[in-house]
């Protein structure tokens, strides 16, 4: 993961739970009884998740 802040960090993992919620498809597979902010995590922690930062 490139160096991004804690605010940077919440706020692509809170963006990317919000597509979830909303039906985006999850780039992971999705374990039983998790939600949309732990697949957001996953997908972050993978490098896979579909955001760009710019600053």
């Amino acid at each position: 993961m490139a160096s991004l802040s804690k605010f940077e960090i919440a706020r692509i993992i809170g963006a990317r739970a919000l597509q979830l919620s909303y039906g985006a498809p999850p780039l992971l597979e999705v374990k039983p009884g998790e939600s949309a902010i732990d697949v957001a995590k996953r997908e972050l922690e993978a490098g896979i998740i579909p955001l760009v930062v710019l600053r």
